[in-house]
């Protein structure tokens, strides 16, 4: 899942990047509301961080233009506005949650993790034939067996599961489970798929990751 991080504090910025990389996530970082207006405009990303106080444009009028659009994006204001009259603007404008400066990057994180669940009760749990991922506890089994992956190896399978029996790119993949801008002649995704192959398809009798020629890939049950 790629996350737009906007905030014109570097080292913040950084701080929450890359706790949100360690956890699996592709992120994006903006440094100012113009910047953060345009990528959110462009990319299609799963939620995003936006500091309220943004030079050139603040996080506030990012949300209005983006409901303006009818985006559904989740949204989440970073401030150190912390009044009450403070939250309930920023909700009544769009804001999906609100975090007062400063705060534990494991509040940041699980809040995150509930506004990408928001309205999708339904996706907790994803399955495919006899795999299963809880996207909440982030447990992995397939034929009745836990399945540990580390956090790329996680969130390349959760981007095949919500596209199963659809071919992705690897251009698609790149885009979403790592750096938008990472060179896209490497054969990182080659590698990743390969790992995840080995611990999906290492024992049950139907393979489930299908290598499609000249395209990517797929999960299905069934043969392309």
């Amino acid at each position: 899942m790629r996350i737009l991080v906007a905030e014109d504090e570097k080292k913040v910025a950084a701080f929450i990047a890359n706790g949100l990389m360690q956890e699996g996530y592709a992120v994006d970082i903006a440094y100012d509301g113009d910047d953060a207006q345009l990528k959110a405009d462009t990319v299609e990303y799963d939620a995003a961080i936006l500091d309220w106080m943004l030079p050139k444009r603040s996080g506030l009028d990012i949300v209005r233009a983006l409901r303006a659009k009818k985006s559904k994006l989740p949204v989440l204001l970073l401030t150190a506005k912390g009044s009450l009259e403070d939250r309930v603007l920023g909700l009544d404008t769009g804001a999906d949650d609100y975090v007062v400066k400063p705060f534990a990057f494991a509040e940041l994180s699980a809040r995150i993790r509930s506004l990408l669940r928001r309205g999708k009760a339904e996706d907790a749990i994803l399955r495919l034939a006899d795999l299963e991922m809880n996207t909440i506890t982030r447990r992995v089994r397939r034929n009745n067996r836990d399945i540990d992956l580390k956090p790329k190896e996680y969130a390349l399978l959760d981007y095949l599961l919500r596209h199963a029996d659809r071919p992705v790119t690897r251009t698609m993949i790149i885009e979403h489970v790592w750096d938008i801008h990472f060179d896209s002649v490497s054969n990182i995704v080659d590698v990743h798929i390969n790992s995840l192959r080995n611990k999906l398809d290492r024992d049950p009798e139907v393979p489930l990751i299908h290598t499609i020629r000249g395209v990517g890939y797929m999960l299905s049950d069934r043969r392309p």
